[in-house]
């Protein structure tokens, strides 16, 4: 994550607004219908505006996608690499797999 949003991403009103959010969405990504895994804000946050609740926290602004169309989104390869995956603040790090 980016540093100017630690602080938002690791607050209780994310948590409670990306729960909502999941719920909102019936765990499914709202592009593809596929597994949901990352709350995506359809308007960027920027230092600007990180601390505007109608940008980061509000529900039209929010939306669940899967890693293939988030990665899409930002103009990124999705992981091609099954042990990889995005984390709930966005960032690439590598599937915990139960032995």
């Amino acid at each position: 994550m980016r540093e100017f949003a630690r602080e938002f991403y690791l607050s209780k009103e994310w948590r409670a607004a990306r729960e909502y959010i999941v719920r909102r969405d019936s765990g499914l990504c709202v592009r593809c219908n596929g597994i949901g895994e990352i709350v995506h804000h359809k308007i960027p946050l920027t230092p600007e505006n990180i601390h505007d609740p109608s940008i980061t926290l509000a529900e039209e602004n929010l939306e669940l996608l899967c890693r293939g169309c988030h990665g899409a989104e930002h103009a990124t390869d999705p992981p091609a690499d099954r042990e990889l995956m995005f984390d709930d603040f966005g960032n690439l790090v590598e599937r915990k797999v139960d032995p």
